[in-house]
């Protein structure tokens, strides 16, 4: 089964092809971090726009590496959610025109869920019950996966997401966008022992928290007490603690066979180092060019989704859609 995605949820315009749920064929990204980096994050209409242009060139891209033609095709998966409404609306009426005019099936795909399968376009396969770890943009929560479709919700973030936070305390310090990146490339340069920053536990929570620990960066730039690594170094050591700590209380409450850490913020070195450290089952994460926002992870999915994704070209986009 050969499947076409595509996604565009917010910043990426992302086209991919992949075979039975594990083959990646083609994966075709046009990033706008140049276009936003100028305003210190993403400007809707403007991602909007941009995914206008590019996303039909995106989609020939995507089939010509993957070898293909339209008449190959056995279905077209989009993103419809969560996201941005207005960058939602581009990818799902192309894929809407796209499926009508080849007659392919219209299969719809939740964005978290799609973060969860790019560990799936690995050389081994996942197993269940996995306790999920999706961290991006606008995400973070903690999932229960005891099969395909399968989800629990264990806790999400009360205020700003991980990657949310990352670009705010990048904003703060000067140091641009996106703002994983840079934090944890500055953090490499500090000389001393960063500050203790703030860790939101809350309590037994599997919930997360990063509004206080933005501000209290903001009152350590503001202080000029410590050089900006140290604060980045300090700043990134809370975010992983925190995210560390509540993953591995997850896995030993649930006996959870494997942790799928998921998203941009996955791409992390020190999240992917630490967790994979205290984690006590083995940590699967993607290779970095399939953390952040891509069209083969909404195919991947798409082939498990096979039957229950199938959508008419009345499909809408769900710009708060949960995946449980």
């Amino acid at each position: 089964m050969l499947i076409l995605g595509i996604e565009t949820s917010c910043d990426e315009t992302a086209a991919g092809v992949v075979a039975e749920g594990r083959q990646l064929r083609a994966n075709v990204v046009a990033s706008q971090a140049a276009v936003h980096a100028r305003y210190g994050g993403v400007v809707p209409e403007v991602a909007s726009r941009h995914h206008l242009e590019a996303m039909l060139p995106v989609v020939t891209a995507a089939l010509k590496e993957a070898g293909c033609e339209p008449r190959d095709l056995d279905a077209i998966a989009v993103t419809s959610g969560p996201g941005l409404a207005g960058a939602l609306l581009v990818g799902l009426n192309v894929a809407k025109g796209l499926a009508f005019a080849w007659d392919k099936p219209l299969l719809s795909i939740n964005h978290l869920e799609g973060h969860i399968y790019a560990n799936w376009l690995l050389d081994r396969t996942p197993e269940f019950p996995a306790v999920v770890l999706i961290v991006s943009g606008g995400h973070s929560e903690l999932v229960l996966a005891r099969g395909h479709g399968e989800y629990t919700l264990l806790g999400r973030t009360r205020d700003d997401a991980a990657g949310e936070a990352f670009d705010k305390a990048a904003r703060v310090l000067g140091l641009g966008f996106p703002g994983g990146p840079a934090i944890e490339r500055t953090a490499r340069e500090a000389k001393s022992k960063p500050p203790k920053l703030p860790r939101a536990w809350l309590g037994e929570s599997c919930d997360f928290s990063f509004s206080g620990l933005k501000t209290a960066v903001g009152r350590l730039a503001a202080e000029a007490k410590y050089p900006v690594p140290e604060i980045a170094a300090g700043f990134q050591e809370s975010v992983v603690d925190v995210l560390v700590t509540k993953t591995v209380r997850a896995v030993r409450e649930h006996g959870a066979a494997c942790v799928l850490l998921s998203g941009g913020v996955a791409a992390n070195g020190p999240l992917r180092a630490t967790l994979a450290e205290k984690s006590p089952v083995p940590v699967w994460a993607p290779p970095i060019s399939l953390c952040t926002d891509n069209g083969a992870m909404i195919a991947a999915a798409a082939f498990y989704r096979a039957e229950s994704a199938r959508a008419g070209l009345d499909l809408d986009v769900r710009a708060n859609w949960p995946i449980a």
